[in-house]
């Protein structure tokens, strides 16, 4: 397996892989918290590319907060690059503190999401660290105390520490070919349900199944918001007014409704990341 120094891939300028290379090769196994999106599976395959894939583990956590087609993905990107995918069943859900879903939700997921790699594969892969993708936007944001849990249990985030922010991540990803570099983000289907209001297996599967409908009448980039019997859908402003078009404007409403939703909103803003988290951030600042 090349090293990312002799990749003819990347440049003299490709200071940020540079730094990311230097950071993995400090270690003989490395486990990757891996979800299938851009970020983590850009960290995955330079840390393939790097140690070798035989010295590398995806780690992917499973819970109802992922979605099928999600987990499916993720292990295809994986293939691809060549490295096994370890499943690690967490239980965020028996929380109480994730499922009264303040702003910090993400702590206590991510938080589970460790504690359960440090049980139970650490020792059994014989790692010798664990990454995760967070990138440089993402360690500027208020929003996500993900991060905190990641330093408790010292779980390295060697793109962010590169400086590498979500445009060089992509631009990396398009470099290695992977499957998901053109990927929208897709958050836990728990981002879906405002703050304060109980996350349950009930309202996950609910925003899982109307997701899936929705990308199968070919809206690939949307979320679901779910607020009690009304579905408010974010979609990218270009596919708004295709969605209100007569003909599939009922069918929109029919893969919603049959999720179990008895209204169905289209939001005029379009897609809002963390539109439930930062008004609560700004709100504490003020």
């Amino acid at each position: 397996m090349r090293h990312v120094q002799d990749d003819p891939r990347f440049g003299p300028d490709d200071a940020g892989v540079a730094a990311v290379r230097a950071a993995l090769a400090l270690h003989h196994r490395i486990g990757i918290a891996y979800s299938g999106g851009v970020d983590s599976a850009t960290l995955l395959a330079l840390a393939a590319l790097e140690l070798g894939p035989t010295r590398v583990v995806a780690l992917l956590g499973v819970s109802p907060s992922l979605a099928a087609d999600e987990r499916t993905a993720a292990h295809e990107v994986a293939s691809f690059i060549g490295v096994p995918v370890v499943e690690v069943r967490t239980h965020e859900g028996d929380n109480p503190a994730y499922q009264r879903n303040g702003p910090d939700r993400c702590f206590h997921c991510k938080d589970e999401l460790f504690s359960r790699i440090d049980d139970t594969v650490v020792a059994v892969h014989r790692l010798d660290a664990v990454a995760y993708g967070e990138n440089a936007d993402d360690a500027q944001r208020p929003d996500r105390p993900g991060s905190r849990a990641a330093a408790e249990h010292r779980v390295l985030r060697p793109l962010a520490d590169a400086r590498l922010d979500k445009a060089a991540v992509r631009r990396i990803a398009h470099v290695l070919e992977l499957p998901c570099a053109d990927k929208p983000a897709a958050p836990c289907l728990a981002s879906r349900i405002p703050h304060f209001e109980e996350v349950s297996p009930e309202k996950l599967a609910q925003v899982e199944a109307a997701e899936a409908g929705l990308r199968s009448l070919g809206f690939a980039d949307c979320r679901v918001r779910h607020h009690g019997d009304v579905a408010r859908i974010e979609l990218v402003p270009t596919d708004i007014p295709r969605a209100t078009e007569p003909g599939l404007r009922e069918q929109v409403e029919d893969v919603v409704r049959s999720a179990g939703f008895r209204f169905v909103a289209v939001d005029l803003a379009g897609i809002q990341s963390g539109a439930f988290t930062l008004p609560l951030v700004a709100a504490t600042r003020g």
